[in-house]
């Protein structure tokens, strides 16, 4: 006799995400609903920044029950989308934070020159060159210039207290997250950090670099990073506070 072949079930694949635009009070801002499985309730959040929505829906759940829970969350939309200001402020006498200080942005009206910060009549200046319509494109890349400087830095200084090798740092402008650890030793950081100050740009660069010895959240993790930045638990609620709107910027 022969062996019946085997039957192979077809199976589902799941529902590709639903992309749509929502206007909340004249902003529209890109929403993305995902159906899943295991979900028992709508859950709605708003990314990184206030750039733009996710929603997570029961499988199946009918198209009228998803557009009626969007209509009876509008309010509360508006309210958490009002601290995401849409003016950015990056032209000439607008505000800039650099290591946790705001700095009004000056253009010097020179096409040539680097992006400096300085101190002027005792008050804290960004100065920028070039066409005024590349102010942001230029503060981005003075930014990730001492972000990198900081970061390598700290890195480095906390890796060689704990005697853990770094293979490599980059920078990168990740709205998920502030930063990473491969199990390579490979670390990369958001460069909008340094717009943070200085305690918490340390806490990220501990934060790092103590997943080269634990490659979890676990106890061990917690207290390997509060051995190398005692601070870290200030530094946790200032992102926590602040973070959304460092990510919320607009710069090219």
């Amino acid at each position: 006799m022969f062996p019946l072949p085997k039957i192979r079930r077809a199976t589902k694949k799941p529902a590709p995400p639903e992309k749509r635009t929502l206007d909340v009070a004249g902003r529209l801002m890109p929403l993305t609903i995902k159906q899943h499985d295991r979900a028992t309730r709508i859950t709605l959040r708003i990314e990184p920044g206030g750039r733009a929505l996710k929603m997570t829906v029961p499988k199946g759940l009918a198209a009228r029950e998803v557009n009626a829970f969007l209509d009876r969350h509008q309010g509360w939309l508006l309210t958490k989308l009002a601290k995401f200001s849409t003016d950015t402020g990056l032209r000439d006498g607008g505000e800039i934070l650099f290591r946790g200080i705001r700095h009004r942005i000056e253009h010097t009206g020179s096409l040539r020159g680097l992006t400096e910060a300085i101190v002027l009549d005792g008050k804290p200046v960004l100065r920028v060159s070039g066409m005024p319509e590349h102010i942001g494109r230029r503060i981005a890349t003075f930014l990730k210039k001492e972000a990198r400087s900081d970061l390598e830095r700290l890195s480095r200084l906390h890796a060689g207290s704990i005697k853990a090798p770094i293979r490599s740092i980059s920078m990168k402008d990740t709205r998920s997250r502030w930063g990473s650890c491969s199990s390579e030793g490979n670390l990369s950081f958001s460069w909008r950090i340094v717009m943070a100050p200085p305690s918490v740009i340390d806490y990220l660069a501990a934060h790092e670099v103590a997943h080269l010895k634990e490659m979890n959240h676990g106890p061990h993790f917690w207290a390997l990073c509060k051995k190398l930045c005692p601070h870290m638990e200030e530094a946790k609620s200032w992102l926590k506070r602040h973070g959304s709107q460092l990510h919320a910027i607009e710069f090219e």
